[in-house]
């Protein structure tokens, strides 16, 4: 296998094993960089290994430990091959070894099939013999229960303390169709396995052995194939990393059940990016649990699939819904060069066909422009006039006893300046293959825009002749659509990365925490994390801390106008469900009757609560109530939401998030994703509000979350409210984890 030499991308990668391995060296006193340059010679030996030695290797080829040395063989591998097993003397004209210690030399990768039991004592037979790693095939681990948990992690200590990189237990395996490495027992290596721009990592193994299967049924070739099983060792994002360093390789997809290491996922997705590789992903549990307890309306609303997405926004990874949809989108990243924007221009063979496109188009956010006055004029020329020289362009069935109708419709509407990409949809045709083979081949020469072909119910003939001419097939209009939205967004990310990955991202102002005196974990006392909040540049209303009625009223007084007090107590954070908010307040006999009517509502929401009185701060108003709100996510880390609603924003649930940090664009990025994004521009009379100053609050906070990750739980801004003078946050509730470090986080 030839790996991409580091010097063409111009980068050094920052990935998953220097990360996850990094913390392991550093507990072991391992220097960190040689064990990540060991960690990736054990990938490359088990993604392209010059010799394959087989556990438990059987005469009888059909059984799961007979199918690795069966597709090796019939497959043409050049490498050696190892067979392992003390019953046999030969398998298959090959020399059978019975242990490891009488292999001749040092394979690069082990199968492993043998019963869960054994597999420790072969993963230790390995270290010593010196191999770098094995596949798995073995089940029994962490998918068994209890008892399967800890035969993982006693696996994992061995393969750990043997220097043994493994992919499973639990797994089908890999196939590296380029160099006809075959260590697999999948049903997908018994059919054709021609390689392909593909590189295909699945969580899954039938799931992930069907969409094998679906692939080569459309004609789109697996240059490698990957299941992880239980990723006790080397994970999704690990192997991935490797397999899209092939030059051999243009599109990453890749199949998840979860995702175990968030960190790895974010450098990988920023890797494809950088050398323009797009990663497209299919992840399940899309309405899945996740929402836990929290302190904040930011913690309940962290639903993890939607903290995948977000993440997967932020970096370019595409998502599919689905395997079809993944298929689609695959076959147009191969074949379709990158959109400049987001218009489509639609040329098709029915009307009917052209409005349902256009419709998708703008539910998935694409633009379908009106044509300039010359274009629609010159397509006047060249349709029928019982066609449409609009875009939709419907040239009708006449183009086929007049093949130029459609060769000079879609090019003049792609040489359109309001046009960036072009979709053109047919239906049947088995008469005419060969005349539209050419008609698109010469189109695919003659423009300089991209465009793919919508072609139902297209003969397969066709597909291979348009694939031959580099030209993507989809099955249908709206996938047609969805496919090119994927185009444009992931074009759209990646200049967006590039643009913002050279662009030193300003330091945030690290708050220092004075722990004397605070709970090593829990809620902050308001008034210390409005201070910490003030320091690092969010904007919050004044704010007093009243211990008694008096209090109250001197506050009042020396804050002038009209006054709200809220209940300050660790134990209550959602104050307006415990009575303990009192708005709009004037004169002193309000003040004391709030204060009274507060601590009372409070004593009979939590008899146990520790109140520390209430705080006051003058009225603040806006046009709009947002949450501003941080959690940290096992999974990716500090995460900062936006939403809209105030106090209504667990019911609304029009949120967004972000890995912090980020800049300020990107925080630009995240309020044209609200669903109720138009309120920013004013509605019913109301001014607009200043964007710039949303996301710039926006990526301070994401800073601030970033400087205070050592420590900080949940952060929630509610509400912030935006007007015409800018922003304002009204209320915060600041949770800490527990005390880790002496005096600053």
């Amino acid at each position: 296998m030839i790996f991409m030499p580091w010097s063409w991308v111009g980068r050094k990668r920052v990935s998953r094993h220097l990360i996850s391995w990094t913390k392991w060296a550093g507990m072991t006193g391992m220097n960190t960089v040689s064990v990540s340059t060991s960690h990736d010679q054990a990938l490359d030996a088990m993604l392209a290994p010059r010799s394959v030695a087989i556990l438990g290797a059987s005469a009888q080829l059909s059984k799961v430990n007979g199918r690795p040395l069966k597709f090796l063989l019939e497959k043409g591998y050049a490498g050696t091959i190892y067979p392992v097993n003390p019953k046999y003397s030969q398998i298959a004209n090959l020399t059978c070894y019975p242990n490891v210690e009488a292999l001749p030399t040092v394979p690069d990768l082990a199968v492993i099939a043998v019963p869960a039991k054994e597999v420790c004592a072969a993963i230790e037979a390995l270290g010593r013999k010196g191999v770098r790693a094995a596949v798995v095939f073995s089940s029994g681990f962490g998918e068994m229960g209890v008892e399967g948990k800890e035969r993982e992690a006693a696996l994992l200590a061995t393969a750990r303390a043997s220097g043994v990189l493994i992919c499973g237990p639990n797994c089908l395996g890999l196939i590296n169709a380029f160099d006809k490495v075959y260590a697999t027992f999948s049903q997908y290596a018994d059919g054709n396995t021609a390689p392909g721009p593909v590189g295909f990592v699945t969580q899954s193994g039938a799931f992930g052995t069907a969409i094998a299967a679906l692939a080569r049924q459309r004609g789109l070739g697996l240059g490698y194939f990957v299941n992880t099983g239980n990723e006790v060792d080397a994970g999704f994002a690990d192997i991935m990393s490797r397999v899209v360093d092939d030059p051999r390789i243009e599109v990453a997809a890749g199949y998840l059940e979860g995702v175990k290491d968030g960190p790895g996922l974010v450098a990988l997705a920023q890797h494809c990016l950088l050398i323009d590789k797009p990663l497209v992903l299919t992840k399940v549990g899309r309405l899945g649990a996740g929402v836990r307890a929290a302190a904040s309306h930011t913690g309940s609303l962290a639903v993890e699939d939607d903290l995948f997405d977000s993440v997967a926004r932020q970096y370019g990874i595409v998502r599919a819904h689905n395997e079809e949809q993944m298929l689609d989108i695959i076959e147009a990243f191969v074949y379709t060069r990158p959109p400049a924007g987001d218009r489509l221009g639609l040329v098709t063979q029915s009307g009917g066909a052209g409005v349902m496109m256009a419709d998708r188009a703008e539910e998935v956010g694409l633009v379908v422009p009106r044509l300039t006055a010359q274009t629609e004029a010159k397509l006047s020329h060249i349709v029928p006039g019982f066609g449409a020289s609009a875009n939709p362009v419907d040239v009708t069935g006449q183009f086929v006893a007049e093949p130029a109708i459609l060769r000079d419709s879609v090019l003049t509407l792609l040489a359109d300046p309001e046009i960036d990409i072009g979709i053109v949809w047919l239906q049947l045709m088995a008469a005419h293959v060969d005349l539209l083979i050419e008609l698109f081949s010469d189109l695919k020469k003659r423009s300089a825009k991209p465009f793919v072909v919508c072609w139902v119910a297209a003969p397969e003939e066709a597909v291979q002749g348009l694939h031959r001419a580099g030209i993507a097939v989809l099955r249908g209009a709206e996938p047609a659509v969805d496919a090119v939205a994927a185009l444009v967004r992931h074009a759209a990310a990646r200049r967006a990365w590039l643009a913002a990955k050279d662009q030193p991202l300003p330091k945030a102002k690290r708050p220092t925490l004075h722990i004397n005196g605070l709970p090593q974990a829990g809620v902050v006392p308001t008034m210390q994390a409005v201070q910490w909040l003030v320091a690092a540049g969010v904007p919050m209303a004044d704010i007093e801390l009243a211990e008694s009625e008096d209090a109250a009223v001197s506050a009042w007084q020396r804050l002038g106008g009209p006054v709200a007090l809220k209940i300050e107590s660790p134990a209550i954070t959602h104050k307006t469900e415990a009575g303990g908010v009192r708005l709009n307040l004037s004169g002193e006999a309000a003040v004391r009757q709030a204060y009274r009517d507060i601590i009372q509502s409070a004593r009979k929401y939590d008899p146990q609560a520790m109140l520390a009185g209430v705080t006051v701060q003058p009225m603040a108003s806006g046009d709009i109530e947002l949450v501003i709100g941080v959690k940290r996510d096992p999974t990716f880390g500090m995460m900062v939401m936006l939403g809209i609603g105030g106090i209504l924003v667990e019911v609304l649930r029009d949120v967004v998030w972000r890995q912090a940090p980020f800049g300020v664009d990107e925080a630009r990025r995240m309020l044209d994703e609200l669903r109720m994004r138009a309120v920013f521009d004013g509605v019913r009379g109301r001014p607009p509000v200043d964007k710039q100053v949303l996301a710039v609050l926006l990526s301070s906070v994401s800073h601030l979350a970033e400087a205070m990750k050592e420590r900080l739980l949940e952060l929630d801004l509610n509400p912030v409210l935006m007007g015409e003078k800018g922003a304002v946050a009204v209320d915060c509730v600041m949770v800490l984890m527990g005390q880790r470090h002496s005096a600053v986080v």
